[in-house]
């Protein structure tokens, strides 16, 4: 009896361990993930302005950019599941996005060192050359600052869409087993072809909103993104369910 009892409280602490290191793990991927779309993100903004592919000049592309993306917010999202103002909740999740990103790291008063000229320093010095640096890459880095306050102002959008997607995913299931019972009740046979290619689905209807919307280098509406993959998420569920197997 007792070693049972330890081999069940073994068992049990190893299933605990697993789902914290789990959770880690996949929390450290998502962070990872988010930092490599932003850079990404801020690539593509600065190829666009070294090669003049935007029409316009300096940091103009990226600020119309970051004031339609607020346009459409105060347009067409008045309302939200986990907000009460989704408009003011962006804009304050972009404005405490910006103070971690770059006043709490101390970049903000790095950059304002190297943007204020001083007299008292000698012409081809340390500090000038990195004055001079910073003088001729300034457009860059303002722009980099615009694109990160875009990509939270975006990120804020997919957090408050996300409950369209377990809304539909709710109602795609329930369809789907709605489906499974009339098989089952009527001798249909179940395909295991069309389920796993159903399954194969779902993690990039929920990945792939997050990748194009958060790097696109254009604005574009939110919902042109989030509803098209949020019902192809729907559909695999509905698709899953339907199909997974004659008898529960």
């Amino acid at each position: 009896m007792a070693d049972s009892g330890q081999r069940r409280s073994s068992a049990q602490q190893t299933t605990e361990q697993g789902i914290i290191s789990t959770t880690l793990v996949r929390l450290t991927q998502i962070f990872i993930f988010l930092i490599l779309t932003l850079l990404f993100s801020i690539f593509i903004e600065w190829l666009g302005m070294a090669t003049q592919y935007w029409e316009e000049p300096n940091t103009q592309h990226s600020e119309m950019m970051l004031a339609q993306e607020l346009n459409y917010l105060n347009e067409d999202f008045k309302r939200s599941v986990i907000v009460e103002r989704p408009a003011q909740f962006a804009k304050n999740f972009a404005d405490e996005f910006y103070q971690v990103t770059f006043v709490a790291t101390g970049l903000k008063r790095v950059v304002i060192w190297l943007a204020t000229p001083s007299t008292q320093v000698k012409t081809g010095s340390f500090r000038k050359t990195l004055h001079d640096a910073y003088m001729t890459a300034e457009s860059y880095i303002l722009a980099a600052v615009v694109v990160i306050q875009i990509f939270a102002v975006r990120l804020a959008v997919l957090i408050m869409a996300f409950p369209a997607f377990i809304l539909l995913s709710l109602l795609g299931l329930v369809d789907g087993l709605v489906q499974r019972d009339i098989r089952r009740w009527s001798g249909g046979r179940e395909s295991s072809f069309v389920y796993h290619w159903a399954k194969k689905i779902v993690y990039p209807s929920l990945v792939l909103p997050w990748i194009i919307y958060l790097a696109m280098p254009v604005s574009i509406h939110p919902n042109l993104i989030v509803l098209p993959f949020a019902v192809l998420f729907a559909v695999s569920v509905t698709v899953m369910a339907s199909t997974f197997k004659k008898y529960l």
